[in-house]
C-alpha cells in the first residue's frame, strides 16, 4: 500500500497531536496552599496587604498562598504549623 504526501502527512500530525495532548496530562494536579510560603514569595494576590505575585511581607502569612502538588499541602510543615487548604 502507497500513502500519499498527504496521506503521510495527516498520519504524522495526528501522531504529534496525541503527543502534545498526553505530555498536557501528564502535568501534575495542582492546589492552593496556604500558610507555607516566605515573605516574597507568594503566588499572586493573598489578601490584605498583598496584590500579586510575590508581594506578601512576612514568611508563612495565613492568607497568603503557593501551589503546590496536589495532597501534599497539609505535610508541609513551617515553623508556623502545617499548610492549610483554606486562609486562616
Amino acid at each position: 500500500m502507497k500513502l500519499s504526501h498527504a496521506s503521510l502527512a495527516a498520519t504524522l500530525a495526528l501522531g504529534l497531536a496525541a503527543g502534545v495532548a498526553h505530555a498536557a496530562d501528564s502535568k501534575p494536579a495542582m492546589e492552593k496552599c496556604y500558610g507555607v510560603a516566605r515573605a516574597g514569595h507568594n503566588d499572586c494576590a493573598a489578601g490584605a496587604g498583598t496584590t500579586c505575585a510575590g508581594t506578601q511581607k512576612t514568611d508563612y502569612q495565613g492568607n497568603s498562598w503557593k501551589l503546590v502538588k496536589a495532597g501534599t499541602c497539609t505535610s508541609i510543615k513551617t515553623p508556623k504549623g502545617h499548610g492549610s487548604l483554606t486562609p486562616r
